[in-house]
C-alpha cells in the first residue's frame, strides 16, 4: 500500500502493520539526479516519484513515543520519555508578536480552539538518517496564522520553545544555544501540509516527549525543523536565526528540506533506516512530498539553500 496524498489519509485508514508482513520492498533510485543544478518543479516532482513504490506502514506508537530527539529533556533518544514525565502543559500560553495585527499572549484554546482538527499521517525523516511514519492530529498552521492576522510586510514566521531549565533539565547544559528556535518563510507556513500538532495516534493530546502541547510538523523538511513546546510565534520581514543553523551553520541550513543529493558533512542523506526495519531504503526528494511543495522552491539552487 502506498502513501496517498497526505490531505486525504486519516489515521483510521492506514493498513494494519500485520498486513505488511512478507511483502516486497521496492527501492527507488536517485542516481539520475543532477548535482549542483537549479531544478525545475517538474524535475523535482519526477524525483518524488523515483522510488515511489516503497511501502509505508505506520510506526508503532511505542517506538514513536520512546525514540525522540528533544534535547530539552536530554540528548539520548530514550531520555525525553523519562525526563518529561512530570512536565505540566496546562495552562499554556503562546506569545504572538512582531508584524501582526493582533499581537498579545494567547491561551492554548484561544490560539487553536474551534479550528478544524486534522488527522494527517506523514513521513518523518531525521537528518540523522532514520525515519518514521506518524499519524498526527492537529490544526493547519495557516488557520492559526489567519487567526492572528499578520501584516503584508511579514515574510517569515519564527517559533520558540519554552525556556525553563527547572522543568527542562536538558537546558542546564550548553549543548545548544537556548531557547530552541525555528522558522519558515510565510509561503511555507501557509502551505496546507504545514501542521501545528496537538496530538498523535488518534489521541487529542501530544505526549510530553513528542512536543506537548504544540509542535510544528512540516513533513517535507528534516525533523529538526519541528520545534516543540512552542511558547512564542513572531512575524518578521527578515529571515530569523534558527538554533541548529546558529550552532553549526556548515551542517544545518535554514530550509532543512529533505534532499537525498545533499549529504550532511558527516553522513550521507541518500538512504534512511525506517525505525523498526533492518534494511535501508532510498530517501525521497522532499521526503516524497515534491508534488505538493516543489513549486515553493522553483528556481532555487537546492544545494546552496539546504
Amino acid at each position: 500500500m502506498l502513501i496517498r496524498r497526505p490531505d486525504d489519509i486519516p489515521s483510521s485508514e492506514i493498513t494494519p502493520e500485520s498486513l505488511y508482513q512478507n511483502r516486497r520492498q521496492f527501492m527507488g533510485t536517485a542516481g539520475a539526479l543532477a548535482l549542483g543544478t537549479v531544478l525545475s518543479p517538474a524535475a523535482l516532482e519526477a524525483m518524488a516519484r523515483t522510488g515511489g513504490a516503497q511501502e509505508d506502514k505506520v510506526t508503532p506508537e511505542e517506538d514513536a513515543t520512546s525514540y525522540n530527539n528533544f534535547y530539552e529533556f536530554g540528548t539520548d533518544k530514550e531520555e525525553p520519555k523519562v525526563q518529561a514525565r512530570g512536565f505540566v502543559t496546562t495552562p499554556w500560553t503562546v506569545q504572538v508578536e512582531g508584524l501582526v495585527k493582533k499581537p498579545r499572549p494567547y491561551s492554548y484554546d484561544e490560539l487553536v480552539g474551534k479550528l478544524a482538527v486534522q488527522d494527517r499521517t506523514y513521513r518523518m525523516r531525521c537528518v540523522e538518517a532514520w525515519s518514521m511514519v506518524i499519524p498526527w492530529r492537529g490544526v493547519m498552521l495557516r488557520d492559526v496564522i489567519n487567526r492572528v492576522e499578520p501584516l503584508p510586510s511579514a515574510k517569515f514566521v519564527e517559533f520558540t520553545t519554552l525556556f525553563d531549565p527547572k522543568r527542562m533539565p536538558g537546558q542546564r547544559s550548553a549543548v545548544l544555544p537556548w531557547p530552541y528556535k525555528e522558522a519558515l518563510r510565510m509561503d511555507e507556513a501557509m502551505h496546507p501540509l504545514a501542521l501545528l500538532a496537538t496530538g498523535m495516534y488518534g489521541k487529542s493530546v501530544l505526549p510530553n516527549q513528542n512536543g506537548a502541547p504544540l509542535r510544528l510538523v512540516t513533513p517535507w523538511k528534516y525533523g529538526f525543523k519541528g520545534v516543540k513546546s512552542i511558547v512564542k510565534i513572531r512575524f518578521t520581514d527578515r529571515m530569523p536565526n534558527t538554533t541548529w543553523n546558529d550552532a553549526n551553520p556548515s551542517e544545518y541550513g535554514f530550509y532543512a528540506n529533505v534532499n537525498p543529493t545533499v549529504d550532511h558533512p558527516r553522513w550521507s542523506q541518500a538512504k534512511e533506516r525506517r525505525i523498526g526495519e533492518f534494511l535501508k531504503r532510498n530517501t525521497l526528494m522532499f521526503n516524497g512530498y515534491a508534488d505538493q511543495v516543489a513549486s515553493l522552491y522553483s528556481g532555487m539552487d537546492l544545494r546552496r539553500n539546504y
